[in-house]
């Protein structure tokens, strides 16, 4: 029994709790349920847990902001619940350190499904920044540390980088001049796959580009594919 995947679910809505619970239960993992922030705190210094589900929209500290605190912290993933068509707060959610999503209403099955993911994805964790793990990395005026995951201009200029940003650049890196969809980029960056309305992917690009490009508007760096998607299309040489 103690072998079992053990799911925090925090919500507000009494019956969502219920129900999450009980369908977690029936499927082969212990749950255990919390109303808010200060109801999930308690509950994580009273034991340790594999996974949490969490509702973005609580009242008093709401869900954004557990994740940022949670995730500074090195807690346990983070499966984030937003409201149907707030496609703001999942972007937010996986830039601050949530490994997925999910809209409300949803499909248990398919909550079912992406736990069960990202708890396989946990078990076999990779390096953070996959094959250039220990090197430095030039690519026009900047170099990158991924071991310090830090990145630096000609002049000296440090640029701070969120992690979704860091994780996303990596893997461009890794593959100068190849054509990369937004599919390929969010099952490399995020172990997940999107919608034709996710634009995750687009907005991290945007972000991105406001960094490293000198004209954001023209991007020199990151090329935009026409029907393809994006590839990274400068050199990139690894330092001695």
């Amino acid at each position: 029994m103690t072998d079992l995947p053990h799911i925090l679910v925090v919500d507000d809505h009494r019956e969502i709790r219920d129900a999450v619970t009980r369908y977690l239960e029936r499927n082969g993992m212990r749950a255990t349920a919390a109303c808010d922030a200060v109801d999930m705190d308690a509950k994580l210094a009273k034991g340790q847990f594999d996974l949490i589900v969490l509702d973005v929209m609580m009242p008093g500290e709401d869900g954004l902001s557990v994740c940022r605190r949670l995730s500074a912290n090195g807690t346990s993933p983070i499966l984030m619940l937003t409201a149907l068509g707030e496609e703001t707060d999942r972007i937010v959610g996986l830039e601050i350190g949530a490994d997925d999503y999910l809209a409300k209403p949803f499909n248990p099955r398919e909550l079912l499904a992406r736990i069960k993911a990202i708890l396989r994805r946990a078990s076999r964790p990779e390096p953070y920044a996959g094959a250039l793990s220990g090197r430095r990395i030039r690519f026009s005026q900047w170099t990158l540390d991924t071991d310090q995951r830090s990145l630096t201009g000609e002049n000296g200029r440090k640029v701070d980088l969120t992690g979704a940003e860091l994780k996303l650049l990596t893997v461009l890196l890794e593959r100068p001049r190849l054509v990369l969809n937004r599919d390929e980029l969010l099952d490399l960056t995020a172990g997940r796959s999107g919608s034709a309305l996710d634009r995750t992917i687009d907005n991290q690009i945007s972000r991105l580009r406001r960094k490293i490009e000198s004209d954001p508007s023209r991007p020199q760096l990151i090329a935009t594919v026409r029907g393809g998607g994006y590839c990274f299309a400068a050199d990139v040489q690894e330092e001695e």
